[in-house]
C-alpha cells in the first residue's frame, strides 16, 4: 500500500467485516477493479465514496469539520478579549539584553 490513509482504513475494514473485494464492491456498487485501486493507494476516493464503501463494509466514516464557523457576535467578543489581552501583556523592552557575568570556576 502506498501513501494515504484511506488505503489502510478500506483494507482494515473489509477485513473486519470478513469481506472480499468482489463482494464489499458490490455492497458499495463500484467495481472490484476500483475498490482494488483504492486500497493499494494508487488513487485515492473521494469522501463521499469512502464513505460509502465503508458503510457497506458496517462502519461509519465521521469527519469533523476543520475549521469551525463563528457568527460575528462571538468573533467580536473574542478579538474584543485578544485585544483587552494585548493591552495588559508588559511592553517590549529597550535596550540590550544583559545577562549575568560569566565566571569561570577554577579547578
Amino acid at each position: 500500500m502506498q501513501g494515504g490513509i484511506a488505503p489502510a482504513l478500506l483494507y482494515q475494514a473489509r477485513q473486519r467485516a470478513g469481506l472480499s473485494q468482489a463482494e464489499l464492491a458490490r455492497r458499495a456498487q463500484v467495481s472490484r477493479s476500483v475498490l482494488s485501486v483504492y486500497e493499494s493507494g494508487r488513487r485515492e476516493p473521494g469522501s463521499e465514496a469512502l464513505a460509502r464503501i465503508l458503510a457497506a463494509a458496517g462502519f461509519r466514516l465521521g469527519l469533523r469539520p476543520a475549521v469551525r464557523e463563528l457568527d460575528d457576535e462571538r468573533a467580536g467578543r473574542i478579538l474584543e478579549q485578544v485585544l483587552d489581552l494585548a493591552e495588559a501583556l508588559p511592553g517590549r523592552r529597550r535596550g540590550a539584553l544583559r545577562y549575568p557575568p560569566f565566571v569561570r570556576r577554577s579547578r
